[in-house]
């Protein structure tokens, strides 16, 4: 009870980003640069396909989805990491650990289950095109996108109360610059155990099954692809394509990275955690609506439309 009463009068220390006072002002702009970056490129994809009834699709509705999701991802970690860089303190309440842990693992959690959800859109579209507009209707696409807001909700919780019940006993050093659940359990001074077992097992399903399955979606897909005859119609099924592969390879490849793959305490595997997290967290966000866009005729068309002003209202059918 002891240890659990001082938990709510201390603070960590994010401790992840560079020291250096020469390097400070650097990463500041430099952070700040990629945050407006990213969170304009994404507003701009969700406002694009909002207004232009022509993109009013499931493929475009989960893109839009995934977009909103990045910038709830990105604003849960880099604004405080700003602050702290432009203060010159890398302190962090504990209650403002677990609320930026929570929401950090349900933005997190979200863009993992979107990016198989588009997997699932774009197999049934190329390889069960009779299929598709029965399959993935507006209701359907609703339902799927609002179970994954559930579902990203309850593992959020579930992780951020077993680091709540664990105990820290005086100012701990966070070698991240947020709160993530490994470095918590690292300074915790209660036995981990249990969220050990349940961040490998609860968390490992969370990453791999969704991996998996986009993986046997686009089995399927290069499959069916090959089996056109035309070449320029195996070009345009691949460009559809390419984009969401390559959001998945920079995503899920950080991410298990940093999750699935053991590390040791020396200095060298800290930084390259913290690059890998770095470019889960604020790279692929800021990447994405570009990767998108530049490779979408149709995504291209809707920002010209856009910024030039001519909106369409409409519902498409």
């Amino acid at each position: 009870m002891a240890g659990a009463n001082r938990t709510s009068i201390f603070e960590f220390l994010l401790w992840g980003l560079s020291e250096r006072p020469e390097q400070q002002r650097i990463l500041f702009l430099l952070f700040l640069w990629m945050y407006v970056v990213t969170v304009a490129g994404n507003l701009l994809i969700v406002l694009a396909i909002g207004t232009d009834a022509r993109l009013h699709t499931p493929m475009y509705f989960f893109l839009a989805s995934l977009s909103c999701a990045d910038i709830l991802f990105t604003s849960t970690t880099v604004p405080k990491a700003l602050v702290n860089i432009e203060t010159q303190s890398r302190s962090i309440s504990y209650a403002g650990c677990l609320v930026q842990l929570y929401f950090f693992l349900t933005f997190g959690d979200m863009d993992i289950f979107l990016l198989a959800t588009m997997a699932y859109d774009r197999y049934l579209a190329i390889c069960h095109p009779l299929h598709y507009k029965l399959v993935m209707s507006r209701q359907r696409c609703a339902l799927l996108v609002t179970a994954g807001w559930v579902l990203t909700n309850l593992v959020a919780m579930t992780h951020t109360f077993l680091i709540f019940r664990l105990s820290f006993c005086s100012k701990k050093i966070i070698p991240d610059f947020f709160c993530d659940l490994g470095p918590l359990m690292k300074v915790s001074c209660s036995d981990t155990q249990v969220n050990e077992l349940v961040l490998l097992f609860l968390g490992g399903a969370v990453i791999l099954i969704p991996f998996i399955l986009i993986l046997i979606s686009y089995i399927h897909i290069v499959s069916a692809i090959l089996r056109v005859p035309s070449a320029q119609g195996r070009r345009k099924a691949f460009s559809t394509c390419g984009s969401h592969l390559a959001v998945v390879a920079l995503f899920f490849g950080t991410v298990i990275r940093a999750y699935l793959c053991p590390s040791s305490s020396s200095s060298n595997s800290i930084e390259e955690n913290t690059a890998a997290a770095v470019m889960y967290t604020v790279v692929t966000p800021l990447l994405n609506p570009f990767i998108y866009s530049l490779r979408n005729k149709d995504m291209k068309c809707a920002l010209a439309r856009f910024l030039r002003g001519k909106i369409f209202f409409s519902w498409g059918q």
